[in-house]
């Protein structure tokens, strides 16, 4: 019996939590710009200081301190970015190019046959490289990964003419719609493709099928 399910592939990524903090230093934002009066200032200090509580809640709750001080700092280069250009739609431009970024990373990794959700999967599994001398699970991580392709096109193409309009309300709005709601959309969309494109007779992607040296 197999156990490639939706279930099983989303429990090991998780990401919601992580997905769900992301959206709200920029809500935050435009918050503090919009109640002071258009203040890139004001909305910089209200994100970092939600930042700052989001990152002491998360360690509280036993999580690494590195991951916390990461999701930290890159809501004060946001905020830096936004005060040093003076426009506020700036705020949002590190996680556009960090979209761009994503996008061009896991379609390559494709073309190059590593597909990185294999590397993220096999590395927290602790299989290393077994996964990939395995032709069905390379074929089926390389089928998979084109939905986290899709996830990082869907928010580029939404957030560049936002950015381009200096829309910030809706840029707000939006990098909350597409960050947890999309990556769970995601993960369970490329779980499914990973069992679909696994043979039948295949044991699921816990359980690399490495063939013999002759």
């Amino acid at each position: 019996m197999t156990d490639v399910r939706q279930e099983s592939l989303a429990s090991l990524l998780g990401g919601r939590g992580g997905a769900l903090d992301a959206s709200l230093p920029p809500l935050a934002f435009v918050a503090g710009w919009l109640i002071w009066e258009h203040s890139i200032g004001a909305g910089a200090v209200v994100a970092v200081l939600c930042g700052v509580v989001i990152g002491v809640f998360r360690f509280v709750r036993g999580e690494k301190p590195r991951a916390v001080v990461l999701s930290v700092l890159l809501v004060v280069a946001a905020a830096l970015v936004a005060l040093y250009t003076g426009r506020v739609e700036d705020f949002f431009l590190i996680q556009l190019l960090s979209n761009v970024a994503s996008a061009l990373a896991w379609a390559g990794s494709i073309a190059v046959r590593w597909p990185l959700l294999g590397v993220v999967v096999g590395t927290i599994l602790g299989q290393k490289t077994r996964w990939r001398r395995d032709p069905a699970l390379l074929r089926a991580y390389s089928v998979a990964s084109w939905a986290w392709v899709g996830q990082y096109v869907l928010r580029v193409a939404v957030f560049t003419p936002l950015w381009l309009d200096a829309q910030v309300f809706w840029l707000a709005t939006l990098r909350a719609a597409l960050s947890w709601p999309l990556q769970i959309v995601c993960i369970l969309v490329s779980g499914w493709l990973l069992r679909r494109a696994l043979p039948a007779t295949h044991p699921g992607f816990r359980h690399p099928q490495v063939p013999e040296q002759a």
